[in-house]
């Protein structure tokens, strides 16, 4: 693995760590595609750290879980705007 792909990898890990943030803003903050997100936490992190990989894991799972939430907040906000 490149080091700046491994570097990446382990910056994207301790973000969503840190912030319990979603593939999307993830993506949004470090300026690539979710499958690039997606791809290095599912299956380069776990080679390259994998304590970090299991709690990155929990909170991607917990993210899956309310997503149907986040997603009817954003319908009710934005027709309440309208």
């Amino acid at each position: 693995m490149q080091e700046y792909i491994r570097k990446r990898v382990l910056d994207i890990g301790t973000y969503i760590l840190e912030s319990s943030a979603t593939v999307r803003q993830t993506a949004d903050v470090f300026g690539v595609s979710k499958s690039t997100v997606h791809k290095d936490v599912t299956e380069r992190l776990p080679l390259v750290n994998e304590k970090l990989s299991m709690e990155v894991k929990h909170i991607l799972e917990m993210n899956k879980a309310e997503r149907h939430i986040r997603g009817g907040e954003a319908t009710r906000k934005k027709y309440q705007e309208n």
